[in-house]
């Protein structure tokens, strides 16, 4: 009896290691599965655009092209002083709400900011700018006096500038909301928390305390975004076709002219100019995080001199007074810009008001309801996608998957759309919902990656330890512990998934074939015309689907109120 007791004894391990073991198998394969069903659309768009961009006699005629360096030049002026721009921005905010500890108050007007589209935002800075615009109308009574609207390049002008300005106010809210999501992380925030702490025991001031002792690792961090944000400077087409330069543009939008032509040696040209823009973002990466490692030993070895930061949180404040004031123009422009009537130049305010913009867009109902469910449908897809594989995923695949699941961020959009193009011909979905739905989620999905990841790798892995404690399957902690816990990055995550579908463009304008049509697609055409009022409604319904889901977002993230027992 006691032998027998003794082989079911020995017998229990071994049952458990072998369940252990079958579990751990069903994951990895759940992984590979996961990781399979998006690199392959991911790796064949890739290759599908490099290949449409490999045409030597392409090549050729770029190179004999004689606006191509004079775009090269305004492409690397543009996207590298706005990188900087809003890189130093975001890290002069950061430092001042991390050290007086108004973080929060920092953040809490992001949401409108995230959930206003890129090309929402140059048609409101164009309304605002322009020689005709509501600036200039601002001071002509008083000082100019101009009765009609001078010939002054301040929009679409030939340095960028405008480009600049409008990539700067719309990257630095994405960055100060990744960065966010790096210190509301409770592990994270408690250590660099004690280490400013002891920085400022040792004799540094807080804001060097966080520039030499909290920067350097955050910065790490916020790789991956800020490739992003460098990749899109370089190689934007919307913002540019609506306030960037115009003769010459800058690469991408000439890429862009040359693929929208009939002519297949032109059409091969233009892939041959994004593969250009490709290695564009390539050569600039590498130079750009060349320079953070040197800066970062730099640091590094001035840590020994102390001193107080005078003044640094002066500009930080007057930086984001800057930052909201001027999106409250660039809405308030479009505002009474979709319901003006007759509005004479110099006149500050419209001589007739009317609705007949707004009835207009009403009437075009389909096109609302397009961006809709593309929105939602990617948003969704990607939500899932992300949440089974970070729960699955080993920690190490998805360090080695993150480049592949990270292209559509750092690949040019004009090659990118080129090899989707390819991709939905090959398998007949172009000009279908099915390869629109596929474009947006491929598009969405890094996105919502990228904002899931902090929350969701930083959760304590004690509640799950507990949980098993107490006898309770995995399916039972998710739905019961963890999801409950984490839904406000959840819904966070999926309204920025949805904000980035509403913005898309050149891959519903491409995919789409003339079929589908979406808010963004009509506020970018409407852009180069004449119609301030249906353009700056076609703008404000772009702002008004994202902001509804971050509103609801951040109602579903709410915190939750608890009764006591017995209380009325």
């Amino acid at each position: 009896m006691g032998r027998a007791a003794g082989e079911s004894l020995g017998a229990a391990p071994r049952r458990l290691t072998r369940r252990t073991v079958s579990a751990h198998r069903l994951r990895w394969l759940g992984a590979a599965a996961l990781l399979l069903l998006v690199a392959v659309p991911m790796l064949w768009t890739a290759l599908e655009a490099l290949r449409s961009g490999s045409q030597p006699a392409a090549w050729r005629a770029l190179r004999q092209e004689p606006p191509l360096w004079h775009a090269l030049a305004l492409t690397l002026w543009t996207g590298l002083a706005s990188t900087l721009l809003a890189w130093w921005g975001a890290a002069a905010l950061l430092a001042q709400g991390f050290v007086r500890q108004g973080l929060a108050r920092l953040l809490r007007g992001l949401p409108l900011m995230l959930a206003t589209p890129h090309a929402a935002l140059a048609i409101g800075l164009l309304f605002l700018l322009s020689p005709s615009g509501w600036l200039l109308r601002g001071f002509s009574p008083w000082l100019t006096g101009f009765d009609s609207p001078p010939p002054w390049p301040t929009t679409q002008d030939p340095w960028g500038l405008g480009l600049v300005l409008a990539l700067v106010a719309k990257e630095i809210p994405f960055l100060l909301w990744t960065a966010a999501t790096q210190l509301q992380r409770d592990d994270v925030r408690q250590r660099w928390r004690a280490e400013h702490a002891l920085a400022q025991t040792l004799g540094y001031a807080p804001q060097r305390a966080f520039w030499l002792v909290l920067w350097p690792q955050l910065a790490v961090r916020l790789r991956w975004p800020l490739l992003a944000v460098l990749a899109y400077g370089l190689t934007v087409v919307d913002m540019a076709l609506v306030i960037g330069p115009a003769a010459p543009p800058t690469l991408a939008v000439l890429a862009w002219q040359w693929l929208q032509d009939v002519d297949p040696a032109t059409y091969a040209q233009g892939a041959a100019a994004g593969v250009w823009l490709a290695l564009l973002v390539l050569a600039c990466s590498a130079l750009w995080i060349g320079l953070q490692a040197v800066l970062r030993r730099a640091m590094a070895h001035g840590r020994g001199r102390r001193g107080r930061a005078a003044g640094a949180s002066l500009p930080a404040r007057a930086g984001l007074g800057l930052l909201a004031g001027l999106y409250a123009a660039v809405l308030l422009a479009l505002a009474v810009g979709s319901v003006s009537g007759v509005w004479a130049f110099p006149a500050v305010w419209p001589q007739s008001w009317t609705l007949a913009a707004w009835q207009q867009v009403a009437l075009s109902s389909r096109t609302a309801w397009t961006t809709l469910w593309l929105a939602a449908g990617s948003s969704a897809i990607a939500l899932v996608w992300s949440v089974a594989w970070l729960e699955v995923a080993p920690r190490r695949w998805d360090t080695a998957a993150r480049p592949v699941l990270y292209l559509p961020l750092v690949l040019p959009a004009v090659l990118w759309v080129v090899g989707l193009y390819g991709v939905g011909l090959q398998l007949r979905l172009e000009g279908q919902a099915s390869g629109l739905l596929l474009a947006h989620t491929l598009m969405v999905l890094p996105y919502v990656l990228l904002a899931l990841s902090p929350a969701y790798l930083g959760f304590d892995t004690r509640c799950a330890q507990l949980n098993a404690s107490l006898g309770h399957g995995t399916a039972r902690f998710l739905w019961r512990v963890k999801w409950p816990l984490l839904r406000r990055s959840l819904a966070s995550a999926a309204a920025v998934g949805f904000a980035v579908s509403v913005a898309q463009y050149l891959p519903t304008l491409y995919l789409g074939a003339g079929r589908f049509t979406s808010v963004t697609t009509e506020a970018v055409t409407l852009a180069s015309g004449g119609q301030r009022s249906l353009t700056s409604a076609y703008a404000g319904l772009q702002i008004a689907l994202p902001l509804l889901a971050f509103a609801l977002a951040a109602w579903l993230g709410r915190p939750r109120r608890f009764r006591h027992a017995g209380a009325p």
